[in-house]
C-alpha cells in the first residue's frame, strides 16, 4: 500500500504540471467520454474493494494486499492515460476542467489509502468510510463534466458570473445610505461613537463610488450579455471558434479579481487615488473582453448592440472618476 501510496503520488505530480501530449490520432470526442467515464467506474470499484478489504480484522494476506494495490494503480493510471489523449486542440478551459476533475481522483485514492495505513486494524474508521466516499464522489463527477469547449467555456463563465454577482450586492449593501460600512464587525461598547474619517464614507466618498459602482454593475451585465451570446451563438467545431472560446473565457476570468480589488479599494478610509488605479485596471479588462467579443463567431451583428452600449457605459464611468480624482493627482 505504502508503494501504491507514492505511485499515485508521482501520476498526481505528473497531472498538475505536465502537459499531455497531442493526443492519439485521429481523436473521436464521443470515444474519449466512453473511455474516461469507463475509467472513473472502475477506480470507483476499487476504492470500494480495497476499503471493504480493510474494513475488518484480519487485514488482507500479503498475495491479497499485491493483487488489490496492483488494481487500485492500473485503475488510477488508466484514468491518467485517457486524460492524456485529449490533445490542446479541444479547447484549453475543457482540458483544465478534465483534468481538475482527475486530479480530484487521484487525490481521493491517495487521501484513502494514507487513512488505511494510518487507521488501527480492529475497525472500519469514520475517516475511512468518509474518504471512500470522496473518491465515490469525484468519480461520479464525470457524468457532469462539459462535452465539449463551448460546454466548458458557458460552465466558466456561469461561475465569473455567479463571484461577481456577489461582489455587486456586497457593495450596494454596504453603500446603502447611512449605513456604516463596518457596522457588523465593530460593534464594539468599549469603542463608542466613532465619527472618524476612518470608518465612514465622505459625501465626496460617496459621489466617487457611485461611478465605480457603475463600473462593477457593467462588469455584471458584460458577463451576463457574454454568457447568452456563448449560448446561443458559440460553436466547438473547428480549431478557430475553440480557440476564439478559450480566449473569451481566459479574458473573462480577470473579472472577479479586479472586481474585487475595486471593491476593497472603496472601503474607508477611501484613497481616490487607489480607487481611481483599481477603476482604470477594471475598465481596461472589460474593455478588452468586450472586444475580443466583438472580433469572435459569438457576436454576430444581432449582438453588437450590447457590446456598444457596455463600452459606452465603461467609458463614461471611468471619465467620472477621473474627474472626481483630478483634483488629487
Amino acid at each position: 500500500l505504502r508503494d501504491v501510496r507514492g505511485a499515485l503520488r508521482a501520476v498526481l505530480a505528473r497531472l498538475r504540471e505536465g502537459e499531455p501530449g497531442e493526443g492519439r490520432e485521429p481523436f473521436e470526442l464521443p470515444r474519449f467520454w466512453d473511455a474516461l467515464g469507463q475509467t472513473f467506474q472502475v477506480t470507483s470499484q476499487e476504492a470500494t474493494k480495497l476499503s471493504l478489504a480493510f474494513s475488518r480484522p484480519p487485514p488482507p494476506s500479503a498475495e491479497d494486499c499485491r493483487k488489490l494495490s496492483e488494481d487500485v494503480q492500473n485503475a488510477v493510471l488508466a484514468v491518467a492515460t485517457v486524460y492524456y489523449w485529449l490533445p490542446k486542440g479541444q479547447g484549453t478551459t475543457l482540458r483544465k476542467m478534465v483534468r481538475d476533475a482527475t486530479t480530484e481522483v487521484v487525490e481521493g485514492m491517495i487521501q484513502l489509502t494514507d487513512t488505511i495505513l494510518n487507521a488501527p486494524e480492529e475497525s472500519l474508521s469514520q475517516e475511512q468510510l468518509i474518504s471512500t466516499g470522496g473518491v465515490w464522489e469525484a468519480c461520479e463527477q464525470v457524468s457532469n463534466l462539459p462535452r465539449d469547449n463551448q460546454a466548458a467555456v458557458v460552465s466558466a463563465l456561469a461561475a465569473c458570473l455567479g463571484v461577481v454577482k456577489d461582489a455587486v450586492e456586497e457593495m450596494e449593501h454596504a453603500l446603502v445610505e447611512g449605513q456604516d460600512p463596518y457596522g457588523d464587525i465593530m460593534e464594539d461598547e468599549e469603542l463608542g461613537f466613532r465619527g472618524n474619517r476612518d470608518t465612514y464614507w465622505s459625501e465626496a466618498d460617496r459621489q466617487l463610488l457611485s461611478s465605480c459602482m457603475g463600473l462593477m454593475k457593467a462588469s455584471k451585465a458584460c458577463l451576463k450579455k457574454l454568457l447568452a451570446a456563448v449560448k446561443a451563438h458559440g460553436k466547438a467545431e473547428s480549431p478557430e471558434q475553440i480557440a476564439q472560446l478559450d480566449d473569451l473565457a481566459d479574458i473573462a476570468n480577470e473579472i472577479s479579481p479586479s472586481v474585487d480589488e475595486l471593491a476593497l479599494s472603496m472601503y474607508p478610509p477611501v484613497n481616490p487615488l487607489a480607487v481611481r488605479l483599481n477603476a482604470a485596471k477594471l475598465a481596461s479588462v472589460l474593455k478588452k473582453v468586450l472586444e475580443i467579443a466583438k472580433a469572435s463567431h459569438v457576436c454576430p451583428p444581432s449582438e453588437e448592440g450590447w457590446v456598444q452600449f457596455l463600452t459606452g457605459a465603461v467609458d463614461h464611468n471611468m471619465n467620472k472618476v477621473k474627474n472626481f480624482t483630478q483634483g488629487q493627482l
